[in-house]
């Protein structure tokens, strides 16, 4: 009788161990690991490596460069956060929470890809062909180049789209495909990661892009080994905040384009459509007569997009003062009411803040130092800021607030959307190559830029 071997592998990093422990010993995550049973068997031997020819050694000046081959699928937020378009021979992962559009999205993708007369393949492991059917109905996809098909087996799906040949393959999710001849279910560590690796080879060598859905974890990362974000060459991330309409794409990783870039959509009955004025739906339904908000011109990528910030700060009578952020690294909301505390005269030691970005978009990057101290201290002091107003700038340690790239790009957008005043580093102001139809606030203290975002000298 064959020996059976037990082992357990961890579904966020792939790390096996020989038995099974709380803790991962790779990462450090909780009841990650889950066995996984293997008999001997036929050695693994490649599986689809088998139909092609072994690679050979060519030079460098002789590879045909595919990367600038590009299909446009006609959804414009979309092809912005691939770099352009559809690169042949490409994998792209897309993870996101359930329900919040990956199906959608790619089921557009798939019609946009056969009005150019590609043929697609959209494999389902979840639904029927006539669930999918369904779906496509509801969304006005009605493609004769669109092939579908309800099936699990990897082998099967290697050998439908050896015959059909088409353009591009859409696999809905991977972790519902397994392989025969790997031991484990569907789902474990070893079926996905070989499986995503067979996909993804297949694609490389038949010339067709592949695109794999991914099941997300309870902390909002791509389930299974982070080998599956490796070995593809782009990873799509779904967001939105629950009861909002808007999704926002972004790409955390992308060979052939910038990883800044972000997709706005809003879902509706006849799916995802696109948002060709993202700063005017952030700030449709702002309201001018409320302190602690103010506007921020950030820099998604290649795109200006102004967001509301909000604050609010009320007394506290709890030993330890809350601090809740949405939208915002919450440490570097700490680290600016410390800066309050101790540069400006602030004093936020027995108050409760709260700040938020409005719409749902989250916000990285150190140009919005400043508007959430701003904020902040409007809310604090109850002061409205004057209606038309905006603020970027990054503020250091010593409460002084430094120059942010791309300014000029900020205050073009911010002129677009009707706005009048805008506060900004001094040394931002003293480098403008063009004159602007706003008046400019220069800084160069958080406590100044205080004083003039509420209307002061």
């Amino acid at each position: 009788m064959a020996k059976v071997k037990v082992e357990y592998a961890c579904t966020a990093c792939g790390t096996a161990s020989p038995k099974w422990v709380g803790k991962c010993p790779g990462c450090g995550e909780w009841n990650t690991l889950v066995e996984e049973v293997s008999a001997p068997g036929p050695k693994y031997r490649g599986g689809a490596a088998a139909d092609f020819p072994a690679s050979r050694p060519v030079r460098l000046t002789e590879v045909q460069d595919t990367a600038a081959e590009r299909t446009r699928c006609g959804i414009g937020e979309f092809d912005r956060v691939m770099g352009g378009g559809v690169v042949s021979a490409s994998a792209t992962l897309i993870g996101g929470d359930p329900g919040i559009g990956k199906s959608t999205i790619l089921l557009q993708v798939a019609r946009g890809l056969g009005r150019k007369g590609n043929a697609v393949l959209y494999v389902s492991g979840e639904e029927s062909e006539a669930q999918v059917k369904l779906r496509a109905s509801r969304l006005g996809v009605a493609s004769a180049e669109i092939y579908l098909m309800s099936e699990t087996s990897l082998e099967r799906i290697l050998s439908a789209a050896g015959e059909l040949a088409p353009a591009a393959m859409i696999v809905d999710s991977i972790q519902t495909v397994f392989s025969s001849d790997l031991p484990g279910a569907p789902g474990s560590v070893g079926q996905v990661r070989e499986c995503a690796a067979r996909l993804v080879f297949f694609g490389k060598k038949a010339g067709i892009s592949v695109f794999l859905v991914g099941h997300v974890t309870k902390e909002g990362a791509i389930a299974g080994p982070r080998v599956l974000e490796h070995i593809v060459d782009t990873v799509l991330y779904f967001e939105g905040e629950k009861g909002h309409p808007y999704r926002i794409l972004k790409a955390v990783k992308n060979r052939y384009g910038s990883t800044n870039e972000i997709g706005v959509f809003e879902m509706r009955a006849e799916g995802l459509t696109e948002v060709a004025d993202p700063s005017g739906m952030f700030l449709s339904d702002r309201s001018g007569d409320t302190s602690g908000t103010l506007v921020f011109p950030a820099i998604e990528g290649t795109r200006p997009l102004l967001v509301e910030v909000q604050a609010l700060v009320s007394q506290s009578f709890l030993a330890m003062p809350r601090r809740t952020t949405l939208g915002v690294d919450y440490n570097r909301v700490i680290l600016m009411c410390a800066i309050l505390e101790r540069k400006a005269g602030i004093s936020l030691y027995n108050q409760d803040v709260f700040v938020n970005v409005a719409g749902g978009i989250r916000v990285d990057e150190p140009a919005a130092d400043l508007v959430l101290c701003c904020a902040v201290a409007g809310s604090f002091k109850d002061r409205v800021v004057p209606p038309g107003t905006a603020v970027f700038g990054e503020v250091g340690l010593g409460g002084e607030v430094r120059a942010v790239p791309m300014a000029e790009m900020r205050l073009n957008e911010a002129a677009k959307m009707g706005f009048s005043r805008v506060v900004l580093p001094a040394a931002n102001a003293e480098r403008l190559s063009a004159k602007f139809p706003l008046e400019l606030l220069p800084v160069r203290h958080v406590k100044e830029a205080i004083s003039r975002a509420g209307g002061g000298k």
